[in-house]
């Protein structure tokens, strides 16, 4: 379970505050939606803005054609929607309009992993990474705190090209101090350790240094990476974690299939292997509960993450 004591944060305030100052400073930045001003916190933007936001309804292949006919006319859009519809129903438009067309276009996925909990598998996006990581030129962040959702807003503003942001409403703690730099394919080391690595992203990194803290005392020493971009990714980190550690453990609020832990995989079976678990939604629907509630029950919950972090220590003698 999470520490009672740490104050939590929805990133979606420091994500839309994050925007609010970048559309200020720039004034080709546009909000596109899908009848979600309130689950995207764009009320703000619109009454600053409201001829700078366009809400389509709920009508997400057409939002995202919308978005890449802003970008083609040399506006910078951010097209936001509950990740499991805007990377479900819109994936062609994504595919196409998108990536294929290299537009510069900002997706932001909110709501995403598990985060609408209690409406079900519906609403659960477990699949973005999976759907997303396999289109050419599109880089795909996960941020884990507040501090690193401004950092990711602001080189999205600046970018040229696609960005897929992945947003929770889960709260989290804040990991970084104010003003950590966000720098796109790196790796953040938060701990090192010789042990094992625990890899993670999102609302996982908090529970992940969790883990490593109860493993301490239990006299193994884990390092623990964030990787916030899953494409591209930090090769030299994996590969470097690999050598260094001899294990790698990922954790992801994702199917284990295609996400987070199957990119790692991809890097270590070609460049480095060693023994690996992939921590995440073991290839179910995930049924209905809390986000809190379901991370525990599919093991990502600091004691979970410590108990398989013991295992994968086990494999390597």
């Amino acid at each position: 379970m999470m520490d009672s004591a740490q104050t939590l944060h929805d990133c979606r305030d420091a994500f839309v505050s994050s925007l609010q100052d970048a559309a200020t400073q720039d004034h080709r930045i546009v909000a596109v939606c899908n009848d979600s001003v309130g689950s995207s916190k764009l009320a703000g933007f619109r009454e600053q803005w409201p001829d700078r936001l366009v809400n389509v309804g709920i009508a997400e292949q057409n939002m995202v054609g919308v978005g890449a006919g802003l970008a083609n006319g040399g506006m910078i859009p951010f097209v936001c929607a509950a990740s499991c519809f805007l990377t479900g129903r819109a994936l062609e438009q994504i595919k196409a309009d998108v990536a294929y067309s290299e537009a510069n276009v900002k997706l932001c996925g909110i709501s995403a992993g598990m985060a609408y909990g209690e409406l079900g598998p519906t609403h659960h996006s477990i699949e973005d990474f999976a759907w997303t990581r396999v289109l050419p030129g599109i880089i795909i962040i996960a941020p884990a705190d507040p501090v690193e959702t401004r950092g990711a807003v602001q080189f999205a503003a600046q970018h040229t090209g696609p960005v897929f942001l992945r947003l929770s409403r889960v709260g989290v703690p804040e990991l970084f101090d104010a003003g950590h730099p966000f720098t796109p394919g790196k790796a953040d080391v938060l701990r090192d350790g010789d042990a094992l690595t625990i890899i993670a992203n999102g609302t996982l990194t908090h529970r992940a240094m969790h883990a490593a803290e109860l493993l301490s005392r239990a006299g193994v020493e884990a390092r623990v990476l964030n990787m916030a971009t899953v494409s591209p990714m930090d090769v030299d980190a994996i590969v470097a974690a690999a050598s260094d550690t001899g294990a790698i453990l990922t954790c992801e609020e994702h199917s284990v299939h295609g996400g987070l832990g199957s990119a790692i995989a991809e890097v270590v079976v070609q460049q480095h292997p060693v023994p690996m678990k992939i921590l995440g939604v073991p290839g179910i629907f995930a049924p209905t509960g809390s986000a809190n509630f379901l991370l525990d029950e599919f093991g990502m919950s600091p004691d979970g993450i410590q108990q398989a972090g013991l295992s994968l220590v086990q494999r390597k003698h």
